[in-house]
């Protein structure tokens, strides 16, 4: 790596000095909180300029997980947090295991609630860290797996390390940074750069670019379920009925999607077992054997099991 991550901080975007708070302690409550919604109301705007990028991700990591690849975030601080977030609510929303999205945070899971000194500025913790949970899935010679690296600054050691090891074993790699031409955009593949702007507290990066990461996030997940078959139409199929919410959720969508009674979905769930396989018997007339085994056969889609 040609260029010191730690040069010349001071000048990064996310760094620099927000000329619409520089008073803000002298500001009254609701002044300060005025000036917080109205830096917040521009991250929308830098996401949505991302959008042909966060497209082009959701496209790539939709084709590798078709062929049995996973995806993988990494980062430290608030952009770990976010990374191990996002991933930890794609079992419980979409039905996954969770060895298919999995969230890496520098410093192991005791730094998602204590800072683990030094963590973020090892290179080579970013790499032992990534090779200890497997990445790599080779399917016909071909490696399937995705990493994004995430790093409010562009500049995380960790992150570039972690970026740089997913390379060499020839991976999708993705950046996410709120740094335009930043280091984890030049290291990735494909780079995805809402520039956040001056934080309203300098260098706060859990505020504005921490709410950037999140939106991208949100859509690079829930966007990569979409494309593959884990949604139909805006409704939650996979979703898992755990609890009591969930079951009701599970036989509203049901309704939904079939225009059956509730009673007749709470009687279809029951037998089928799984929401997905309900629609099937009560739209195609078939058992739950049969239904279990036309989803099989087109991967899980639910629109295309159903000739839609």
């Amino acid at each position: 790596m040609s260029e010191n991550p730690n040069s010349n901080l001071g000048a990064l975007l996310t760094e620099t000095r927000n000329p619409a708070s520089t008073k803000i302690d002298t500001l009254s409550t609701e002044e300060m909180l005025r000036v917080f919604n109205d830096e917040d109301a521009k991250i929308a705007g830098a996401v949505a300029a991302e959008i042909p990028n966060i497209a082009r991700a959701v496209d790539a990591v939709s084709e590798r997980f078709e062929r049995g690849g996973r995806l993988f975030y990494t980062g430290a601080g608030t952009s770990g947090r976010l990374g191990v977030l996002d991933a930890s609510e794609c079992p419980p929303t979409f039905s996954v295991p969770r060895e298919l999205v999995v969230g890496i945070m520098a410093g192991g899971d005791i730094a998602l609630r204590t800072a683990v000194e030094g963590a973020e500025d090892s290179l080579e913790l970013g790499v032992s860290e990534l090779a200890a949970v497997g990445f790599g899935k080779v399917v016909d010679g071909v490696c399937v797996d995705t990493l994004v690296g995430i790093a409010a600054s562009g500049r995380t050691p960790y992150v570039l390390g972690a970026m740089e090891f997913a390379k060499q074993k020839g991976a999708l790699v993705i950046g996410l940074s709120c740094v335009p031409g930043s280091l984890v955009a030049q290291a990735a593949e494909i780079a995805i750069t809402p520039a956040s702007g001056p934080e309203v507290i300098t260098g706060s990066t859990r505020m504005k670019a921490g709410t950037a990461t999140k939106l991208a996030l949100n859509m690079l997940s829930t966007g990569v379920m979409v494309r593959t078959g884990y949604v139909y139409g805006n409704l939650m199929v996979n979703v898992q009925t755990t609890n009591e919410k969930l079951v009701d959720r599970a036989e509203r969508i049901i309704v939904d999607a079939t225009g059956c009674s509730r009673a007749r979905a709470a009687e279809l769930l029951q037998a089928a077992g799984t929401v997905k396989v309900a629609i099937v018997m009560e739209k195609l007339g078939l058992s739950r054997e049969a239904a279990e085994q036309k989803l099989a056969a087109n991967k899980g889609h639910l629109r295309k099991t159903l000739g839609e």
